[in-house]
């Protein structure tokens, strides 16, 4: 029975524990800080918008320099912290624990998505390639740059897991109708094509090979609040615009048939998913590298919690990502060499779902 005030409460106690694990992983590091320290800082970073001001860019060779309004911030709390404890929480840590959260809110959300469309929990957001595609688009990027000469790592490795997605449905898509069993074996097989590029792209990176092999690791390293800024959109809009279509995503577990005579648009719905639950992952994928396992485990634990009813499931999915990818990377980062991100998931991620696989019997959801 749906249950507005259950999906409240799940979602208020995951967003506690996010804010939880959040302050405890900042607080962790070289340089200790105690929770209320740690708390105080955030707090003194929250701005809002006070009025308009005008800008200048430079960015425009041909007119010299442009002016542009813009708006101007001032802050909304001045507690009184330590100054290097302000600048470690600030621009240090909570810019790589934002990224964090805001790359694993997006995976979770879209791994839920994926498990739902082919109603099978061994199902993540890289079953179409959208994560190849990204490594084929970065591992290109790092090892020929004079090959992608506008937008760089980023932008190259987001475009390259769109038009990965978009060419497995294309390839799957015919008559009108895009079957599931055939979207995934064309994911399949241009996962496989890819994989052999990304190999040779490899080989002939020369010196450029370790950061390569980095990236596709996965890593949040070196993180700062730009590369907050472009991921976060996506993967709120992207998760909002999926809540709108929870109802449709459960009648489609009944069957593409019995959706059909519901009154569902399948095709339609079926599109519609795919792309928004491709560009958040894109996004996710361009500015953080391959971190597995996100979108696999953390859907399928939440759905032996809360059940199979996406309009709780997507939600508390999304949160419980967020505060998983937080606190792998806070183990990532804790030893004497960081190690990325994506190791420490499928090191974590790996026995989990394996444990899960021999105490329940795993169905088709």
């Amino acid at each position: 029975m749906y249950r507005p005030g259950r999906i409240l409460a799940w979602s208020a106690g995951l967003t506690a524990l996010l804010v939880a694990v959040v302050i405890v992983s900042a607080a962790l590091g070289p340089v200790r800080i105690d929770p209320v320290t740690v708390s105080l800082a955030a707090l003194n970073m929250l701005q809002v918008p006070t009025g308009l001001e005008w800008r200048v860019t430079t960015a425009f060779p041909i007119s010299g320099s442009l002016r542009y309004p813009g708006l101007r911030y001032a802050p909304v709390f001045a507690f009184d912290v330590p100054e290097t404890s302000q600048t470690i929480v600030g621009d240090v840590r909570l810019p790589r624990i934002a990224l964090a959260a805001t790359v694993g809110f997006g995976l979770a959300a879209a791994g839920t998505v994926m498990q739902g469309f082919f109603r099978n929990p061994l199902a993540d957001p890289s079953i179409i390639g959208v994560s190849t595609g990204a490594a084929a688009g970065a591992v290109a990027a790092i090892a020929f740059p004079a090959l992608v000469p506008f937008g760089g790592l980023h932008l190259s490795a987001f475009v390259g897991a769109l038009l990965t997605a978009f060419a497995v449905y294309a390839i799957a898509t015919e008559g009108g109708r895009t079957p599931v069993a055939t979207l995934l074996l064309a994911g399949v097989a241009v996962q496989a094509f890819l994989g052999a590029m990304i190999s040779y792209m490899l080989v002939h990176s020369g010196e450029n090979l370790r950061q390569a092999v980095i990236w596709m690791m996965g890593h949040l390293h070196a993180s700062n609040w730009v590369d907050v800024q472009f991921a976060l959109p996506f993967a709120l809009v992207g998760v909002g615009l999926l809540a709108a279509f929870t109802r449709d995503m459960n009648v489609l577990l009944l069957g593409e048939t019995e959706a059909s005579q519901l009154g569902v648009d399948v095709e339609r719905t079926k599109l519609i998913l795919l792309v928004i639950a491709t560009i958040v992952t894109a996004a996710g994928v361009a500015v953080a590298g391959v971190i597995g396992f996100v979108g696999l485990v953390v859907p399928h634990m939440m759905r032996l919690i809360v059940g199979p009813d996406h309009r709780i499931l997507l939600p508390t999915s999304a949160l419980a990502g967020a505060s998983f990818l937080v606190l792998t990377d806070t183990i990532a980062r804790a030893g004497p060499a960081e190690v990325p991100v994506g190791i420490v998931t499928a090191a974590l991620g790996a026995p989990f779902f394996l444990f899960l696989l021999k105490k329940r019997e795993v169905h088709a959801v």
